[in-house]
């Protein structure tokens, strides 16, 4: 039996693939979770050999009150090298090359995008469990055309606070910079991102999924 775990925050699609996947004859699905902390909690607990993981899932909250991984790609960063840690299959909807990349990177052995027709999502699981890789041929290619992110880990982690709505002191405050670096790191992905101001950048970098 290939024990799985399936994380998504979508409360009804979670439910339909723990259905669905339940009735392979070689599939156990031993635990689910809505968010970061509930993925790594269940990961811990149920020991499963597969994890099915949703790219954008909030943080959640840890048993000690600390936040979780900020996204599932944050999870599987987090659980890469842990012993015992599951082979993983990032599920998402948003098809974009810049996750496919982030994904293998964290150590992700698959990635699917959500209308993926069940029969195949189960042959990645199997596959995945097998220790190969699985990789939406069409994201794979996008991937090699897009290429990897031009912008630093500061420029990014700027650009994810903006995407949540930070003001300049708010994404100083809550990643411990000046105001002035702030800009500054803004000022530079606007370059390189070839756009003309901050909103669009954060649209820019967002759909190539690169934050």
């Amino acid at each position: 039996m290939i024990r799985l775990v399936v994380a998504d925050d979508q409360a009804i699609l979670r439910s339909g693939l723990v259905a669905l996947l339940g009735l392979e004859s070689d599939v156990e699905v031993v635990g689910e979770a809505a968010d970061g902390a509930g993925t790594l909690a269940a990961v811990a607990e149920h020991h499963p050999d597969v994890l099915l993981l949703d790219v954008q899932m909030p943080a959640g909250t840890t048993a000690d009150g600390k936040p979780g991984p900020k996204d599932g790609i944050a999870v599987a960063e987090t659980l890469r090298g842990a012993a015992q840690a599951p082979r993983i299959i990032v599920l998402t909807t948003f098809g974009r090359a810049g996750y496919l990349r982030r994904t293998m990177e964290a150590g992700a052995g698959g990635f699917m995008v959500k209308d993926t027709p069940v029969e195949q999502l189960v042959d990645a699981i199997r596959r995945v469990h097998q220790g190969l890789r699985v990789v939406d041929p069409e994201l794979a290619a996008q991937s090699l055309a897009v290429g990897s992110s031009p912008l630093t880990l500061k420029e990014t982690e700027v650009l994810q606070a903006a995407a949540a709505g930070g003001t300049t002191a708010r994404i100083a405050q809550s990643l411990f910079l000046s105001e002035g670096t702030v800009r500054n790191h803004i000022s530079a992905a606007i370059g390189k991102l070839g756009v003309t101001g901050r909103a669009e950048a954060v649209r820019a970098a967002s759909e190539n999924g690169w934050i």
